[in-house]
């Protein structure tokens, strides 16, 4: 099987005209990246293997979440060599791990292609689900091409071909299935408190705006979550209703589409650009 042309590798896995680099370049997609690590959570026994083994979300929390937006960010606009080098990283990193989950009793291996599927999924429907809400123009055509388009991040990282859901319909399908796994154990709740309340150096509280500012996009990542999640975290309503969740996503979004995209836009995407151009 030969390799990749030039424009494929340069294009990456998606490329410029893909849905993918619409959302994943989007404002919307810090909030649905807080949403996706929620709702993550609320599996016992992925969240189980995130508390087990992933020493640096206890002790370096602002590391492991900008190495998991590096992922993501390199799979998205990265060349093609760029993003194998990354997944070849990520699946040797969950090699040989692991363990029992408690409250079931399961034991599994962290990279369990069912697990990857719960993560993938809860990734892709919240990128979606608060990219259509923030106002961005999506047809129903294009959310499924992005679900579509998402079974090659899936594969990639070890999910099961065949398994992975090509339609928003299947997605949607995949959590009906899933919820009667779900639970809000104790590592689900001490991961929820991390990103609503993470921890930051006193100067940074005292001299910068980043807590308020944290604040401010954690609370649009919880009350974006669908209301059966909310319910297991014990806010089914929040202070927002959903029409009012909306418009302070929608405003998020407009506010930050006005800052300059040299300051607003993940490097990577901005390299990417120039290479395609």
């Amino acid at each position: 099987m030969s390799g990749p042309t030039v424009t494929e590798d340069r294009d990456g896995f998606f490329g410029p005209d893909s849905v993918t680099w619409r959302i994943h370049g989007d404002p919307s997609f810090s909030v649905g990246g807080i949403r996706a690590l929620l709702l993550q959570a609320l599996h016992p026994v992925a969240m189980g293997g995130v508390h087990r083994f992933s020493d640096g979300f206890r002790d370096e929390p602002w590391a492991r979440l900008t190495r998991t937006a590096e992922y993501v960010a390199t799979l998205t606009f990265g060349t093609r060599r760029e993003a194998l080098r990354a997944v070849r990283r990520v699946r040797g990193a969950h090699r040989g791990k692991s363990d029992t989950e408690p409250t079931t009793g399961r034991a599994y291996s962290v990279d369990d292609p069912d697990l990857l599927l719960w993560v993938h999924a809860c990734e892709v429907d919240s990128l979606l689900s608060v990219a259509r809400r923030s106002g961005m123009q999506l047809t129903q055509d294009d959310a499924d091409r992005y679900v579509r388009e998402q079974v090659v991040a899936a594969e990639l990282v070890g999910c099961t071909p065949g398994t992975v859901p090509t339609t928003v319909a299947e997605l949607a399908a995949y959590f009906r299935r899933v919820r009667p796994q779900l639970a809000l154990t104790e590592p689900a709740r001490l991961a929820a408190r991390f990103v609503l309340v993470p921890p930051m150096p006193g100067w940074v509280q005292v001299l910068t705006p980043a807590r308020p500012a944290w604040a401010g996009l954690a609370s649009l990542g919880l009350a974006t979550l669908p209301r059966w999640a909310r319910s297991m975290y014990g806010l089914p309503g929040l202070a927002l209703t959903e029409p009012a969740t909306t418009a302070a996503v929608r405003a998020f979004r407009t506010t930050a589409l006005a800052v300059p995209p040299r300051i607003r836009e993940n490097p990577t995407l901005r390299a990417a650009r120039l290479r395609v151009a």
